[in-house]
């Protein structure tokens, strides 16, 4: 027998090896979808439980809060999670007085989406603060956006009329402009854009003072 011949005994056909290579990506693909599967409900808990705790630090004095959705011209309370109805929260002071709405928003950053939370005070129409939920924004550029104290510390007294400007570091004028992050404008701004759209969305949805939703 010629070499080759046993060469072509030894070595498997192509089919065998298409099938083997096929075979083992369905089984990768079926243990990453059961992984997520399995994990997708601690991940969601996980990410439910930080949203909560940042409403307390972006609307200072709240002691209580709830979740609200708007449905038929109205907020309504609605604790119950659901990943498709848009929801905000309430933040009350200790006697169940309400001090302002903390308005969670996503959009486009720099690299990647930018999830965010700030609080809003009607009464005064300013953002008093602002946490970043999630961002995967260039680390030592963009991700300033949540580790420049400076930054952040922007965000706890700015006025939201006629819309929040990001504006070129140390030129800062007006109550309604923050200075943008020096080599991180783009994240700075997105933050920023994604704040406004958040204010164009919800604003014209929220009660008067008087009328706001109660604690429960």
């Amino acid at each position: 027998m010629s070499s080759n011949q046993d060469r072509s005994l030894r070595e498997p056909g192509s089919t065998r090896l298409v099938a083997t290579l096929g075979l083992a990506g369905l089984l990768s693909g079926l243990i990453i979808v059961s992984v997520f599967e399995a994990t997708r409900p601690t991940i969601v808990a996980y990410q439910a439980k930080v949203l909560r705790q940042a409403v307390f630090k972006v609307l200072p004095g709240t002691t209580h809060m709830q979740r609200l959705v708007y449905r038929e011209g109205r907020l309504l309370v609605k604790e119950a999670e659901d990943q498709d109805e848009e929801a905000l929260f309430g933040g009350y002071d200790a006697q169940g007085r309400l001090l302002g709405y903390a308005i969670p928003n996503a959009g486009p950053g720099f690299q990647d989406t930018i999830r965010l939370i700030y609080g809003y005070l009607p009464a005064a129409r300013r953002v008093v603060g602002m946490e970043i939920l999630e961002s995967r924004e260039t680390p030592g550029l963009g991700d300033k956006i949540y580790k420049d104290a400076d930054f952040v510390a922007g965000f706890r007294d700015l006025a939201i009329d006629p819309r929040i400007l990001a504006v070129k570091q140390g030129t800062k004028a007006a109550a309604n402009q923050i200075n943008a992050i020096t080599g991180a404008t783009i994240s700075s701004k997105a933050v920023v854009r994604i704040i406004n759209q958040g204010n164009a969305r919800w604003l014209e949805r929220l009660p008067a003072p008087e009328a706001a939703p109660p604690l429960e």
